[in-house]
């Protein structure tokens, strides 16, 4: 899996089975997961074709999921919690249900899961909404448009995804601790902002920890000059061993390691991922090593 925003539109590229209950939703294998975000007023008169000409304009065919929402994306909130990763945008207004607001939650698991998991999963994240949002005191335990879509990648490795199995509770934390998040960061309205990425930490204790690059006490945590665009890497879990490697947690799960990876801390590196943000690491990798060969053939 890797995303990417660009002015109104979250991509998030790979090869998915998913289960999607929005625009042409149900279940099925699709290349691209897409929240975009249309009109100020929520009208979308032709939700279908709005969809289609942004995955066209990006090159997209039509093997996509997509969602619509009024939210800016600079509001959108990311959460990773292991190998679940869950991405919200929410308006919500304390307005009668049909002038609510929308809620979309998008989950993608770098684990395999059975098509029935997918749709339990859908149940799981429907509970967690409504209870966050009853915990904020709206009168609401979702909205008349909100919409879902839970992808995965990867060889089938789970048959069930209740709140008690491993997916499950992962995404049940995540959308618990992502909607009220997002609410506020909507709230606020500040559309000079950035996504905000949320990571479950188990340092110290299990907790939500909120990345931001401003004032990082790790600053440089590789090399002097290093760009910080990427602290998180869209790629990851990249799977590339020349770049990292599994290693077993404290729980006794494997995870992937990519501490020792600079590949994005490169300037050139990062400037050229943020202007064609839809290229693969492996385009960056031999980008890196053409430079590198470039500059030993010049000394």
């Amino acid at each position: 899996m890797r995303y990417y925003f660009d002015s109104h539109t979250l991509f998030i590229r790979g090869v998915f089975r998913a289960a999607s209950t929005g625009i042409s939703g149900g279940i099925r294998t699709v290349s691209t997961l897409i929240n975009h975000t249309g009109p100020e007023d929520g009208n979308h008169k032709e939700p279908e074709k709005e969809l289609e000409f942004v995955a066209a304009g990006a090159g997209i065919d039509r093997d996509f999921f997509g969602l619509l929402t009024s939210v800016p994306m600079q509001h959108c909130c990311i959460l990773q919690y292991d190998f679940i990763t869950v991405f919200i945008t929410a308006g919500v207004r304390h307005e009668p249900p049909a002038n609510a607001g929308t809620i979309n939650i998008i989950v993608c698991s770098s684990e395999g899961m059975e098509d029935a998991a997918l749709l339990e999963s859908v149940m799981v994240i429907t509970e967690a909404k409504a209870e966050a949002l009853q915990a904020m005191d709206l009168p609401l335990t979702g909205t008349p448009t909100d919409a879902v879509i839970v992808g995965c990648e990867g060889n089938i490795k789970h048959r069930y995804a209740g709140r008690l199995t491993d997916p499950g509770l992962r995404i049940r934390e995540s959308v618990l601790h992502g909607i009220p998040e997002a609410v506020r960061r909507h709230d606020a309205g500040d559309l000079s902002a950035h996504s905000s990425f949320f990571i479950f930490s188990r340092f110290r204790g299990e907790h939500w920890v909120e990345w931001t690059p401003k004032d990082c006490p790790y600053y440089p945590c590789h090399f002097p000059g290093q760009r910080c665009d990427f602290c998180y890497c869209p790629y990851y879990p990249c799977r590339d061993e020349n770049l990292g490697q599994w290693e077993e947690s404290s729980n006794g799960r494997n995870v992937w390691n990519c501490a020792r990876c600079t590949l994005l801390h490169e300037p050139e590196i990062a400037d050229y991922l943020k202007k064609f943000p839809e290229v693969s690491h492996t385009e960056l990798i031999r980008r890196r090593d053409l430079k590198k060969e470039i500059k030993n053939f010049t000394l």
